[in-house]
């Protein structure tokens, strides 16, 4: 058996299948007045129907290919990307952001993507502690047209000249600074904001280990000092605990003897006489002596 029936309006809209066995199609054949009662052979017609009828729901695996498909990108999409210019901003006027500078530049072309790059955080604390403006300010930019030779000539155009527009506009006096680059395609600036993203971090990273070692560093001189403070409290503590038995005993501290230095004569050192030269015997005296003899 197959009901068809509407969900409410705060649920999904549309169409929605159920099965019901026979002995439930029964219980509710009973509990209807006689004006609603069911035929099973008309219940059974519509449950074949409804059977063989697709309501438009796919399989798992035809949707799995049918997002593989959106994923990988046609040949015309890719002639496409490869015929997009981009156009490089060296300044950006202030008070200008990305959805302005979209509605100034469509009127010459179609563009496709633009990102500018937030100024640096400590000059915009800066700013807004001198009263200025407190809103975000960018410092370089670049813009993506549909088509190379757009982007050339709009360059070519508008580089050096006033942006003009209404007058009350805080960027009306302000002047282009607008640049065409050549062999150059959006995958490249991402790589670029990726690579110094990645310095970024290397460079914080290395900051941070600084600063940890040299917060260790303070912390054991400080452990160490206090460990100081601490041996020469309970020196005086000792001290003065010495002190008050003393007094307790009836001794002056300050008429204590004071403590004997003993001095000792040091003897003199004995002079080694086989250093010293002994008396030879003559030449004459020995020739008389071996003279005789022979």
């Amino acid at each position: 058996m197959v009901l068809w029936y509407r969900l409410p309006p705060w649920k999904k809209l549309g169409v929605r299948v159920e099965t019901w066995t026979i002995e439930t199609l029964h219980l509710q054949a009973k509990s209807l007045s006689a004006s609603h009662t069911v035929k099973m052979s008309d219940v059974k017609e519509d449950s074949n129907a409804g059977q063989t009828s697709s309501l438009g729901a796919l399989p798992s695996n035809e949707r799995e290919k049918g997002t593989r498909k959106r994923k990988k990108h046609s040949g015309k999409e890719v002639g496409a990307i490869v015929k997009r210019g981009i156009c490089y901003l060296s300044r950006v006027p202030p008070h200008m952001n990305p959805l302005k500078l979209r509605q100034i530049l469509s009127h010459y072309g179609e563009i496709q993507r633009i990102y500018l790059t937030p100024e640096d955080p400590t000059a915009r604390v800066q700013r807004k502690r001198a009263g200025g403006f407190r809103g975000q300010e960018f410092s370089e930019g670049w813009v993506e047209f549909e088509r190379k030779s757009v982007a050339k000539k709009v360059a070519k155009m508008l580089n050096g000249e006033q942006i003009g527009g209404k007058r009350r506009s805080s960027f009306y006096y302000d002047l282009w600074n607008i640049k065409y680059l050549s062999k150059f395609k959006w995958d490249d600036l991402t790589e670029e904001i990726a690579n110094k993203e990645a310095i970024r971090k290397q460079k914080l990273t290395l900051e941070l280990s600084l600063a940890k070692k040299e917060r260790d560093f303070y912390l054991s001189r400080e452990e160490k000092s206090r460990a100081q403070e601490a041996i020469q409290e309970r020196l005086q503590k000792k001290q003065k605990t010495r002190e008050s038995k003393k007094l307790d005993a009836g001794i002056s501290v300050d008429m204590e003897k004071p403590k004997i230095m003993r001095t000792f004569q040091q003897t003199r050192p004995v002079v080694n006489h086989m250093n010293e030269s002994k008396p030879k015997l003559s030449k004459g005296f020995l020739s008389g002596v071996f003279g005789g003899s022979s």
